[in-house]
């Protein structure tokens, strides 16, 4: 699998979340999501579909594409895992989904495979 840049990858797994709690994403429910100018989402959303990561309707409706959709589920997955993890050990909360969020970018397949073996949350 060919791995994005983080932000790419943040993008990525904002989709997938905001998917799966809206019956539609647009960029303002992203820029809202993670408090950034909505012109920075639209220049990030022209990478990603340039990319073949997104698709965008003419109505503006943003959906992942199959490739998209697997690298999101991938980051989504680790987030979760080394949340939880983190939060297992008594790290608080919002600390530990932040640090997560840096974590999950950076561990290889082979750590992170490593790591759920033998932790087995």
């Amino acid at each position: 699998m060919t791995h994005s840049n983080e932000s790419a990858e943040n993008y990525l797994e904002t989709i997938l979340m905001l998917s799966q709690k809206l019956p539609v994403v647009r960029s303002v429910d992203i820029a809202n999501e993670l408090g950034y100018k909505k012109s920075s989402i639209s220049i990030a959303m022209k990478n990603l579909k340039a990319k073949n990561q997104i698709t965008v309707t003419d109505a503006g409706f943003i959906y992942l594409t199959d490739e998209g959709k697997k690298i999101a589920e991938m980051i989504y997955e680790r987030h979760r895992f080394i949340t939880a993890f983190l939060t297992s050990l008594g790290v608080d909360e919002k600390i530990a989904a932040e640090d997560a969020c840096r974590i999950e970018h950076v561990i290889s397949e082979e750590s992170f495979a490593a790591l759920k073996e033998h932790i087995k949350l």
